[in-house]
């Protein structure tokens, strides 16, 4: 498309990648714009500009789904660490642990748990594994950093997306005006030629 470059390829070593989001160059002479190849009328540059929209729109839907399960992810995982630290301090002790467990949404069982120096941990898609403490805790802590690197990632990414918005949106609206003021010049020649 002639209104997107990849950040790479505009001289952007100095420019961050953003997942592959192509960028959307400001459409500053409208006219000469319109002069370039593939750019015959205003309404094909509209739709390919709309194209675009949409395309950006689908990307912010998706940034936003996986926005949404890093935030339920992270206070997970820092619970977690909370409980771990907790068994950990209780592991050299012979009292058991009392604690509610879950066992679905909003219904809990009491439980007595043993000093113990081995969890285990759902690691997703129906696999759980055996830790010890300290590794599960090295692993979970990891896994907190990461998200939240990857969170600060997914925040930069919708920021830049929402600049794509609004360049492409007044790309369009320039576009469209152009459009308008051409065809009531055309309109003012023709109707001053039948006169």
């Amino acid at each position: 498309m002639a209104t997107t470059i990849e950040s790479g390829n505009a001289g952007g070593a100095n420019k961050k990648k953003h997942l592959g989001i192509p960028e959307a160059i400001f459409v500053e002479d409208v006219d000469s714009f319109m002069k370039q190849p593939g750019n015959d009328t205003a309404d094909a540059v509209l739709r390919k500009l709309d194209e675009q929209y949409q395309k950006y729109k689908y990307m912010e839907l998706n940034l936003a789904q996986k926005k949404l399960r890093l935030k339920n992810q992270i206070p997970q995982i820092k619970q977690t660490l909370e409980i771990l630290r907790h068994m950990q301090k209780k592991k050299d002790t012979t009292d058991p642990m009392e604690t509610h467990f879950l066992l679905a949404d909003n219904v809990y069982c009491k439980a007595s748990v043993p000093p113990t120096d081995k969890v285990c941990l759902w690691l997703g898609a129906n696999v759980m594994l055996e830790y010890d403490i300290d590794e599960a805790q090295a692993l979970l802590e990891k896994n907190l950093a990461t998200a939240s690197r990857n969170l600060e990632a997914l925040e930069e990414d919708l920021d830049f997306l929402r600049d794509q918005f609004t360049t492409t949106e007044v790309n369009m609206a320039r576009v469209y005006n152009w459009d308008v003021k051409r065809r009531s010049k055309d309109n003012l020649l023709k109707s001053t030629e039948q006169s």
